[in-house]
This record gives structure tokens, C-alpha cells and sequence, in this order.
């Protein structure tokens, strides 16, 4: 065989486990990302139109978070929380609007106080979708029953899901921060 045609195996197989060393990289990086983000994944990639740029968006709003201040709660204020949820609950009965609006109130308090910056609905939702993002389409639709109540066109029946779907991210941030997609023990 000779020299030429060695040397244009050996760079065609270098060339070939370079593209597979690539390949398997970047099924690595889109693994953990739909692993993080859960169905946010998905949403970032029909919202970019590209699953390249989706995951670009995605690693942006890991390095964002990662220069935040997000927190576990102690336990002394976590069951505080889980005092006020409770009563929330019961004031359901009562005041169906009226604990909706609470319910949002007490979820951007818990959010402030984990360390999640809360201006911006769509920044929210961005820095949230990091480590909740098995939980954020429940506050997406919460906020959604949330701006219907406030004008009075919300039934019983929505308010009692905008209920249940604030529990789910409030429960999320209740726990201690670990990221949905990769369970907690």
C-alpha cells in the first residue's frame, strides 16, 4: 500500500472519530438538557423554530442562574410556608378570587425569598424553567386563571385548577432546590 493512500485512511479516520466523538458529545449535552429542563426542552425548541438554538437558549439560562442567588429555605421558614399554603387552602371555600390572588401573592413572596429574581414574566419564566421546569407549565396556566379572575370572568372550577396548578410550583420551591429533571431522593 502506499504512503498516499495510508495517509488519506488515517486522516479519513481520524476525520470519522472526530465526528462521532462530536455526535456522541452533543447527544450527551442534548440528554442532559431535556433531563433538566423536562418539558421546557420542547418548548424552547418550538419557540426558537431549531433545536440548536434552543439548546443555546437553554445553556444561556444555566450560566444566568448559575449567578443568581437561589437558596434553600431553612426549615423554620419552610414550615411557615406550609402553614400559610394550608391556610390558603381553606380560604378557598370562602373567597374563591380572593385565594387565587393570595395564592399568587404567596408564590412570588416564596420566589423573592428563595432568591429568584421576580421581575419580568418572561424572565421569570426563564430562570425558573431551570430548576422547575417539570412545574412551570402549571404556573403558566395558574397565571392564566390568575389575570381571568382579575377581571371576574373566571369560573369556580378554573380558580380550583389556578389552585392546584400554583400547589404544584409552590411545592417545587418548597423542596430544596434540586433540579426537577433530575429527581430528588
Amino acid at each position: 500500500m502506499s504512503t498516499g493512500i495510508l495517509l488519506i485512511l488515517v486522516i479519513a479516520a481520524v476525520a470519522l472519530a472526530a465526528l462521532v466523538a462530536v455526535a456522541a458529545a452533543n447527544h450527551r449535552r442534548r440528554t442532559r438538557l431535556r433531563e433538566r429542563f423536562g418539558p421546557e426542552y420542547e418548548r424552547a425548541v418550538e419557540e426558537t423554530g431549531s433545536r440548536r438554538a434552543a439548546e443555546r437558549d437553554l445553556d444561556a439560562r444555566e450560566r444566568r442562574f448559575r449567578e443568581l442567588d437561589v437558596k434553600p429555605l431553612p426549615s423554620g421558614v419552610r414550615e411557615e410556608y406550609a402553614r400559610r399554603w394550608r391556610d390558603l387552602q381553606e380560604e378557598f371555600v370562602d373567597r374563591p378570587e380572593g385565594a387565587v390572588h393570595d395564592a399568587d401573592r404567596l408564590v412570588t413572596d416564596l420566589l423573592e425569598e428563595r432568591g429568584y429574581p421576580t421581575e419580568g414574566y418572561e424572565q421569570q419564566m426563564r430562570d425558573l424553567s431551570v430548576r422547575h421546569g417539570r412545574t412551570l407549565e402549571h404556573y403558566r396556566a395558574a397565571q392564566e386563571v390568575h389575570a381571568l379572575s382579575s377581571s371576574k370572568s373566571a369560573t369556580t372550577e378554573q380558580l380550583r385548577e389556578a389552585m392546584v396548578h400554583y400547589r404544584a410550583l409552590f411545592g417545587d420551591l418548597l423542596a430544596d432546590g434540586e433540579p426537577t429533571g433530575s429527581g430528588r431522593s
